[in-house]
């Protein structure tokens, strides 16, 4: 943790998702003491927050992404991503996290595929790719497929799958 000259705790105000000059991921860490009012910012490797994030935090663009999500289901996509971050002694939820199935691997995509999620509407999109790759990483898949993508639509909305 971050300690102010004045003596006191210096608090994570906020996260700011950056990308260094060669286009590696970067944390901008916001800080503040609650009892002179000094402020002051650190530039991070993405994912090097360690001691700089004083609580489980949000960046803003993971934040901006939540806020985008119905109301009905925010809160329990917010649930459960804070409670995979916890399990895995994290403090910092990034737009890559809510990207990442909450079994922990990362799902690659067929091209077709992605160009067909840009067709899904923004408001249900991160939720369908949540479930795609949940649904990829539970059959041990690594990828996401545009025949899993049909199987998927077919299971929750009776439609798509295979044509006879």
């Amino acid at each position: 943790m971050l300690t102010c000259g004045c003596g006191r705790w210096m608090h994570t105000e906020g996260i700011e998702e950056r990308a260094y000059e060669d286009g590696s991921p970067q944390w901008f860490v916001r800080s503040e003491c609650r009892g002179c009012g000094f402020k002051v910012g650190v530039d991070l490797q993405a994912g090097q927050a360690g001691s700089f994030v004083d609580r489980l935090m949000w960046t803003d663009e993971a934040l901006h992404r939540l806020e985008r999500l119905p109301p009905y289901f925010a809160p329990l996509f917010r649930d459960e991503v804070e409670q995979d971050v916890r399990a895995r002694g994290e403090r910092v939820v990034s737009y890559d996290t809510l990207l990442r199935p909450r079994t922990g691997e990362r799902i690659q995509w067929d091209g077709e595929a992605e160009r067909r999620l840009a067709n899904v509407p923004a408001p249900v999109r991160a939720m369908a790719r949540i479930e795609l790759e949940r649904t990829a990483a539970e059959r041990g898949a690594s990828r996401v497929t545009v025949a899993l993508m049909e199987e998927v639509k077919a299971k929750y909305f009776g439609i798509g799958g295979s044509k006879k």
